[in-house]
């Protein structure tokens, strides 16, 4: 896939940060647009059509996690957040928030292009258009996978490309209990292989989406120790 010309937001508070990955990006053939405070880069979100966002946390009038959960309400485009804060509670947040992937401050820029190109070959990823089973079924969910869209009971699903890709690899297995390594390596790569936390909060973000009560789940679930997978069957609605 060639990635030239794909159009990246860089929102960062800190100059230094902003320019050396400007620059990077660009070297690589990206088009680059640079904010340095949190409402600048909700509205250019919503004014521009992007291929990715990369978010750092720390940013004057609104935090990179309540751009991230501003922007999930009416665009699925790919955000990396860029955080020095490098504990577990603050990256949870920001998966939580809807960020796809987090690296985690100071970074090399070998690191970051990967992470780059990763997610934009996760967004512009054709894998599950086949010919032969246009359409996926199960239970109440429907994912159509020619148009990308996903329906749980009767109702569009609005899924970022990371929660789309997931519920495709648990539809495509309905019934069979994928183990986590494997769930990470089909949707982030092999480069993420040692990180559950994205895979756990995308669950949780998904589950949040489909099921009719996320606390309760009857669509996905997990096996304790092993991993997840969907269900064949749901629940008979009392008579």
């Amino acid at each position: 896939m060639n990635d030239t010309g794909k159009r990246i937001l860089v929102a960062d508070d800190e100059q230094r940060y902003a320019l050396a990955i400007k620059y990077n990006l660009e070297a690589s053939g990206y088009q680059v647009v640079t904010v340095h405070d949190g409402q600048s880069a909700v509205d250019k979100i919503a004014r521009m059509d992007l291929d990715l966002v990369l978010l750092d946390i720390k940013m004057p009038d609104m935090d990179g996690f309540e751009v991230c959960s501003r922007i999930r309400e009416f665009s699925d485009v790919p955000v990396i957040m860029l955080t020095a804060l490098a504990n577990e509670k603050d990256k949870v947040l920001g998966l939580d928030s809807g960020a796809d992937d987090y690296v985690t401050k100071p970074f090399g820029a070998e690191e970051l292009m990967a992470r780059v190109r990763s997610a934009l070959r996760r967004s512009q990823s054709s894998t599950y258009s086949s010919p032969d089973e246009a359409v996926i079924h199960v239970g109440s969910i429907r994912v159509d996978l020619s148009s990308k869209r996903v329906y749980a009971r009767g109702c569009e699903v609005n899924l970022t490309p990371i929660e789309y890709r997931l519920l495709c690899e648990l539809a495509k297995q309905a019934g069979r209990v994928l183990v986590t390594e494997f769930l990470v390596d089909k949707v982030w790569g092999q480069t993420y292989e040692d990180d559950e936390t994205l895979l756990w909060k995308s669950i949780h973000r998904l589950r949040k989406k489909i099921e009719p009560d996320w606390k309760n789940p009857i669509h996905i679930l997990t096996r304790r120790g092993i991993g997840y997978y969907l269900a064949t069957d749901e629940p008979s609605e009392p008579s």
